[in-house]
């Protein structure tokens, strides 16, 4: 049975009363296990930009490891994401998670000139985009000829002192398959994959991992939820709600459908409240029901 571990999403909000530092030092006091940020650099709503502001968080905390969730891969090149995860992932002492996506916003995507890639397009390029990021970690000279991505006797130096995990953030079936043979970890989002569809989904992730010759058991299963601990009675449609014991229960049944990780979105005017009441009540009553 693989260790449960508890990650906390720091808004990108530039808003009033916006203190990300603050917030994943918070988490990390409080004894949570990572810290997570979004990828949406275009929009009309002010917002950090997720690598640097992690770069950032990194840097003003000690312990706790910070997670893309997910880095859209079509704004950044693969051999210059290899790069950059390598140099945060060094000067934080080794605490990235590289957290990859498709990228679902096609209007982001032609806002900003890039090109809206198809559906397939998209899952090649995050296949190859993996190919890419292990290639320059791992090998000199590196080159690579795909359909979206290519290098050519790239180098870079150094490579990463240790394995750097990698979670994919996938839903559909070629998309599943590809987190299953290359990827470190499967971190769906709930209400993009329904609870009723995620046995079946992380079936295909582990089915493609055998497949491809690699022990299914190595690959971390997370869960990216909306979560908001309290006593009213409109549920949250997107997650799980309600008092802390219920919350245990319900995150229990996820564990026992195979997901060893949790990423809280947490939901509501104070966050620090709620936080708190995660990692107090809800997470102790989970373990406790192991």
């Amino acid at each position: 049975m693989r260790p449960l571990t508890f990650g906390v999403s720091i808004p990108t909000s530039v808003g009033a009363g916006s203190e990300p530092v603050a917030q994943a030092q918070a988490a990390e006091e409080l004894g949570f296990d990572f810290v997570s940020s979004s990828d949406h650099p275009c929009g009309s709503q002010p917002s950090y930009e997720t690598w640097t502001l992690l770069a950032w968080i990194a840097a003003r905390t000690s312990r706790i490891r910070v997670a893309t969730r997910v880095l859209g891969v079509p704004y950044r090149h693969p051999a210059m994401v290899a790069k950059m995860a390598e140099t945060l992932d060094r000067l934080a002492g080794g605490r990235l998670i590289l957290g990859l996506g498709g990228g679902y916003s096609d209007k982001e995507f032609a806002a900003f000139g890039l090109g809206v890639p198809s559906p397939a397009e998209k899952v090649t390029g995050l296949k190859e985009a993996v190919h890419v990021i292990r290639g320059l970690w791992s090998d000199s000279n590196f080159s690579f000829h795909g359909q979206r991505y290519h290098t050519e006797g790239a180098e870079l130096e150094p490579k990463p002192s240790h394995h750097i995990p990698i979670w994919l953030g996938t839903f559909g079936s070629r998309a599943l398959q590809v987190t299953g043979q290359v990827a470190d970890g499967w971190i769906p989002s709930l209400g993009y994959a329904p609870t009723e569809a995620l046995p079946a989904m992380r079936d295909r992730v582990l089915t493609a991992a055998a497949a491809a010759g690699r022990d299914p058991g190595e690959i971390t299963c997370a869960l990216n939820l909306q979560a908001r601990i309290d006593d009213r009675p409109d549920p949250l449609p997107d997650g799980i709600s309600g008092p802390a014991e219920q919350v245990a229960s319900e995150l229990n049944a996820f564990v026992a459908a195979g997901f060893s990780a949790f990423n809280f979105m947490l939901v509501g005017p104070d966050w620090a409240e709620q936080i708190q009441q995660i990692a107090t009540n809800v997470i102790p009553a989970l373990r406790a029901l192991r």
